[in-house]
């Protein structure tokens, strides 16, 4: 199977499961933000607030803050402080997301096989 037709069948696959509303209702914007914060922290890099902030090739920091909302509110993500620092909030992937992560990558094995 080429590659072309693994990722079609993939998107096939995603396409079904979102329209069945088996994984979260997330727009082409919150996806990425998560996938970046999900790569940052499977790296073991913590990314902040501020930084997310400051990915303009994402979208404006506007729209990042309200991407950040609608990952907050829908579970995917949530902040926290380390140490005695207050004013620093770090973005960290939820048990919620993980799930999502791996819906995807069994459609991947899907899609694949």
């Amino acid at each position: 199977m080429k590659n072309q037709e693994i990722y079609l069948r993939f998107l096939s696959l995603m396409h079904v499961i979102e329209g069945k509303g088996e994984l979260p209702p997330l727009d082409l914007d919150a996806k990425r933000l998560l996938e970046i914060i999900a790569v940052k922290q499977s790296q073991g890099q913590a990314i902040t607030v501020t930084d997310a902030m400051a990915m303009v090739q994402i979208a404006s920091p506007a729209t990042i803050h309200r991407k950040l909302d609608q990952l907050r509110e829908l579970g995917m993500i949530e902040t926290h402080f380390e140490g005695t620092n207050r004013r620093t909030k770090y973005l960290k992937i939820t048990d919620k997301a993980q799930l999502y992560f791996s819906t995807v990558g069994s459609l991947i094995q899907q899609a694949v096989g």
